[in-house]
């Protein structure tokens, strides 16, 4: 008999009632909390009709009340589908039908009528809110609450009213039951842009094998506070909240790493040791966080990062900064969890194993390496093979799709679609998936291994390799690697670099330059969609330096010392100053400041300024240069004009390599004391707003590569 995650918070809820269990921000929930709450929920599931082995579908928001309707769904016995709290209507509908579900829980406006079968929908918030009252009623009925209908001592809970050796014998008063092992527990659907969504079936003993494979893999225990601001319908984000939870831990959810202010925040306030993130994660927090990135890390004890590798770089580079943190890199699946760990920490040591995948779990895991006939092999890096792995963790099979469940689940093993290697010592290493390993005249490509290589260049920030059929019909397949650049970027030299490095087959023969990477909802690298760049030559032979340098600019706060040269920033303000001006009155003024003293006094008054009006400052860090905009009062196109001219230099300064940002706060404080003084000393006008104020300098770091809204744009009368 295994045992059960909603089990596991019953107990806890006596154990230890008070600890936090999960955290949104300010919302908290005890164990004893999460409990009432995991009740109340099951209470209104049954009121709903719904019973052991129903479908309910939800949408898996990042706040405490997914936890609690995950353990109430389990506790009325019911299979858990977990919808992407960002899918479309449209794909919610389309996996409630495809599952057979009773009940959808969601915020969004769902129309029903847009369904082929019936539909019953609910609010999940209202749900929620509405639980602790359902709780109240059922625990009234077993004798949790005196005849007054108030709540009896706060350190009692329902176990403590029925005898028996474990929770579930007092859960039994209100009908709950330890499933078997192989009872269907949750249905963790794979919605793609074609076709029908896939259902990975999940049984009680997948689960609870996947949590503890997890609890050992990256050794969680009861003091563990770990951040995880991934999205919860995903089976790593999964997989990391039950291994939390079963271990009485306490979890502190965010919603993404749009902001890595909010990862600061949280690990202050709630004194995380641990996170859970994906590789892109990182970057995102190194281009924001910048010289905070060390200090804020180095708060926790460890890292996992999963649904995705770690470059060799990326390794390297964290175990550098932050030697004294412990990393994991996970590998796992929807179908199996997290199987195989690699200790980063101790890998970064050697200069080969730093590239393996890690090895699988002692005892729990097996894998093994088979040839395309589907026999096993004894695999290295000249002879890979299709991996292979069998536990007690591995997914029941497919929903509703026999044809797929046979195709994975052969003789025990669950046939991944990973090319992969291993060595003498158990150490896996992928290739990349098989679809995607480039056939270069019968030579295997592994984009992974080029990928790896790339991304040690010191001007590559990352980068995605793909095979593209050879345009001269002769090898079949070439290699084409897409590259995000840093300031510096040579094609040439990075040729040369991967050249000095790589065998001559594993070449790239053409290179594109891309501001970022497409990624799916988990970050990883979207290889199909960067196929459809390369089939779309179009994108590509549009490019030129003006787009490039319009596409992949971003804002630089932060300076070297090094000055900018006299002829560059002449440049720079003839671009200013040719920018188009309505009715060509071109009443600006461009004031130049290049003495630090000049530049620090103005800092100051204006720091100073801001903070008494609440105006929001910063991006004043060691700036070279800084050049005031600004134009007459009684030109009605002021503001677009040095708007115009703004621009302007921003792109010019970022094709020199130069840094730049536009500074907002001194045209609200023009003629604010004592900002007045000095503007009016650096000889601005007295009818004069100053629009802008563009810093420039040589940047310290690579700027945020910040998420561009594309629905923005409306072609009116388009067929």
């Amino acid at each position: 008999m295994i045992d059960t995650l909603v089990n596991r918070v019953f107990e806890l809820a006596k154990l230890t009632p008070d600890k936090i269990a999960v955290a949104f921000k300010k919302e908290q929930l005890t164990y004893k909390e999460l409990a009432i709450k995991a009740l109340g929920i099951s209470e209104f599931l049954k009121s709903e009709g719904i019973v052991a082995g129903d479908r309910v579908c939800y949408s898996a928001i990042s706040k405490p009340e997914m936890v609690a309707v995950y353990l109430g769904i389990s506790l009325c016995g019911g299979v858990t589908v977990f919808l992407d709290k960002n899918s479309t209507v449209e794909n919610m509908l389309l996996v409630y039908e495809e599952s057979g579900a009773k009940l959808m829980l969601t915020n969004k406006k769902v129309k029903c009528e847009d369904s082929e079968h019936d539909c019953n929908v609910k609010s999940l918030s209202e749900v929620y809110k509405t639980a602790d009252e359902y709780a109240a009623n059922v625990m009234k009925k077993i004798g949790c609450l005196n005849v007054s209908g108030d709540n009896t001592d706060s350190n009692e809970f329902v176990m403590d009213v029925v005898s028996g050796e474990s929770v579930c014998c007092a859960l039994s008063g209100i009908g709950y039951e330890i499933p078997s092992e192989d009872t269907l527990s949750e249905l963790l659907f794979t919605t793609g842009t074609t076709g029908r969504p896939k259902g990975v079936m999940l049984s009680y003993k997948s689960v609870y094998n996947i949590l503890k494979n997890t609890i050992e893999g990256i050794h969680i225990d009861d003091n563990v506070v770990l951040l995880l601001p991934l999205p919860l319908n995903h089976s790593f984000a999964l997989r990391v909240l039950r291994a939390v939870l079963y271990s009485g831990a306490t979890l502190v959810l965010q919603n993404g790493f749009t902001f890595a202010k909010e990862v600061e925040n949280n690990i202050e306030a709630y004194h995380c040791t641990g996170m859970a993130c994906v590789p892109t994660s990182y970057e995102v927090m190194k281009s924001q966080m910048q010289d905070m990135l060390v200090p804020v890390l180095s708060r926790l004890s460890f890292m996992e990062f999963g649904a995705g590798s770690l470059t060799i770089r990326q390794r390297k580079e964290i175990m550098e900064y932050m030697p004294h943190l412990q990393v994991y890199n996970t590998w796992g699946s929807s179908e199996s969890g997290g199987a195989i760990f690699c200790d980063v920490t101790e890998v970064v040591k050697d200069p080969v194993k730093v590239a393996s995948l890690g090895r699988p779990l002692a005892g729990k895991v097996e894998v093994k390496i088979m040839d395309p006939d589907g026999n096993t092999i004894k695999s290295d890096a000249n002879n890979p093979g299709r991996m292979a792995i069998k536990g007690d963790m591995q997914m029941v099979g497919y929903w509703n799709n026999p044809t797929a469940t046979a195709e994975t689940l052969v003789d025990g093993w669950l046939v991944t679609g990973d090319m992969a290697y291993m060595d003498d010592d158990g150490n896996v290493y992928m290739l990349g998936r098989a679809d995607d390993i480039i056939n270069v005249g019968g030579e295997k490509v592994s984009p992974i291994e080029v990928e790896n290589i790339a991304c040690q260049y010191e001007f590559v920030k990352e980068c995605a390799c793909i095979g593209a059929p050879d345009p001269d019909g002769v090898t079949g397949q070439i290699p084409v690697l897409f590259v995000v650049t840093k300031s510096g970027y040579s094609e040439d030299e990075l040729h040369k670099f991967i050249a000095s490095k790589a065998e001559r087959y594993k070449l790239p023969q053409r290179y594109v330059t891309l501001d970022e990477l497409p990624r799916n909802r988990m970050q990883k690298i979207d290889r199909k969609a960067l196929k459809k760049i390369w089939e779309n030559q179009g994108s590509v032979d549009l490019m030129n330096p003006v787009i490039d340098a319009i596409l992949s600019r971003h804002s630089i706060r932060k300076f070297t010392d090094t000055e900018v040269p006299a002829d560059m920033l002449n440049m720079i303000l003839k671009c200013g100053y040719h920018a188009p001006s309505g009715h060509n009155m071109q009443t600006w003024k461009f004031t130049v400041l290049t003495r630090k003293e000049d530049i620090e006094r103005l800092k100051d008054v204006t720091s100073a300024a801001a903070k008494a009006n609440n105006i929001h400052f910063y991006g004043w860090e060691n700036p070279k240069v800084i050049i005031l905009v600004s134009n007459d009062n009684r030109n009605a196109n002021g503001c677009q004009d040095a708007s115009c001219a703004a621009e302007n230099m921003l792109l010019a300064a970022h094709s020199y390599g130069l840094g730049a940002v536009w500074l907002n706060p001194l045209r609200t404080l023009r003629d604010v004391e004592p900002v007045k003084t000095v503007l009016d000393g650096f000889n601005i006008p007295a009818g004069h707003t100053v629009w802008s104020a563009v810093a420039i300098g040589y940047p310290v770091g690579d700027g945020a590569a910040l998420k561009k809204k594309e629905n923005v744009v409306e072609f009116v009368g388009a067929s």
